[in-house]
């Protein structure tokens, strides 16, 4: 029986970006909002009225009808005011529906599938290896958010792109930039569409140099499909060939480090679940991986729009109503984890996650970003003889994208 939209949800942890920077707390709210339901209309001054899915199946039904529910016209969470004072525009894969999406999509998607990211294993050994040298030379005492997880995905994508190692820093900085502009550490400046337009801006500027570059003389990598790339015969707009370059240049490192970092917190404190991956990371560390994932959903939401009277969970949904894909709540769903709030590397249905999303729309890196979780943990976790929170770690203040951007740890090597 469908239900009359209720009185809204006075809660803001969807859309306060300081309720992100204490995650324990972020996710017992996550949970007791299961427990009032799985669907929840939330106001806020200042936002669109949207609807909130935290129930994990509801997502999942959503994702399966993207003709029902669009990304577009706004696929993130962003304020009244900047909606209506965007100067720039990003036309990146998590904006298109179809029929554009399957065509963007497939310009890069080989670049992505198991049999291709399965040959960048020698090159992930290589990075754990560096990994490892940074712990050895650290004497005891790193930040291994900033000094091992932000570099090492950092390197696999641009090196994938083609990008010269000299540039790296300048991605890193504008892609911390692009999804911490929320955030008073990472942000360039009050926020503020003409910062982000500038953000965008520089984005742009670089990758232009980059598709004149591919399209003068083209090379083996992901960066010349991109620019040399057609759609029913024509070159991409410059527009949508922005887009593919910054979704696959920044989401395709920046979620990946947000994880490990959180995994490692993760396994610092909960020490006899490392103590078990230890002990046994052949049998444990595909699953672990997936708990790592469960725990961490760097991807915090999409927004879906409806495009016709509809419903979710028994609630009327109007055609035009905003609606919050919550994979970080519905990774705390208990009616599919059982005691969610518990890390636990051999939960038996840890692959059930959704960090990823789900449908159409699934995260083209994901099988990339597991490798890369599989080959540094693989790699650092046989080393550590004792491991330990030298400090407190700090969180991202940002409500779409976000993990760590601190990660103190002391540890001794064996």
């Amino acid at each position: 029986m469908k239900k009359r939209a209720g009185a809204p949800a006075p809660n803001d942890i969807f859309s306060d970006n300081h309720r992100w920077g204490d995650l324990d707390d972020w996710n017992r709210t996550a949970l007791a909002l299961h427990a009032e339901g799985g669907i929840h209309r939330i106001e806020r001054e200042g936002f669109r009225p949207f609807w909130a899915v935290i129930d994990h199946a509801a997502v999942l039904e959503v994702e399966r009808d993207p003709g029902l529910f669009t990304n577009g016209p706004e696929p993130v969470l962003a304020t009244n005011a900047q909606i209506e004072g965007r100067q720039a525009v990003i036309k990146s894969l998590i904006h298109m529906d179809a029929p554009d999406h399957g065509k963007y999509r497939k310009v890069i998607a080989d670049w992505f599938k198991p049999r291709t990211v399965g040959r960048l294993e020698p090159r992930l050994d290589e990075l754990s290896a560096k990994a490892i040298a940074k712990l050895e030379s650290a004497r005891g005492e790193i930040d291994f958010a900033v000094e091992v997880a932000l570099p090492y995905p950092l390197e696999v994508i641009l090196a994938i792109l083609g990008l010269p190692e000299s540039d790296y820093p300048r991605m890193l900085m504008l892609t911390q930039q692009l999804f911490g502009q929320e955030d008073p550490d990472l942000q360039r400046g009050e926020v503020s569409p003409e910062v982000q337009a500038q953000v965008i801006g520089d984005f742009n500027a670089y990758f232009s140099q980059l598709t004149a570059s591919r399209r003068a003389e083209s090379t083996d990598d992901l960066a010349s499909a991109i620019a040399n790339g057609e759609i029913d015969g024509r070159t991409l707009p410059d527009l949508e060939t922005m887009g593919l370059y910054i979704i696959a240049a920044t989401a395709g490192h920046d979620t990946t480090s947000s994880a490990m970092a959180g995994g490692m917190q993760a396994l610092i404190e909960h020490p006899d679940q490392l103590a078990k991956l230890q002990s046994a990371p052949d049998e444990l560390m595909v699953n672990a991986v997936e708990e790592m994932l469960r725990w961490t959903a760097p991807v915090r939401h999409f927004m879906r729009t409806a495009q016709a009277d509809t419903e979710i969970l028994g609630q009327e949904i109007a055609e035009g109503e905003w609606v919050y894909l919550s994979y970080k709540a519905a990774n705390l769903d208990p009616n599919v984890f059982d005691d969610p709030l518990r890390f636990d590397i051999e939960r038996d249905n840890a692959a059930r996650q959704i960090s990823f999303g789900y449908g159409v729309h699934f995260c083209l890196g994901a099988q990339l970003a597991r490798l890369e979780l599989r080959n540094l943990f693989a790699h650092v976790l046989p080393r550590l003889a004792t491991v330990e929170l030298a400090g407190d770690p700090a969180t991202m203040k940002t409500t779409f994208v976000g993990g760590h951007k601190s990660l103190p740890i002391r540890y001794s090597l064996t």
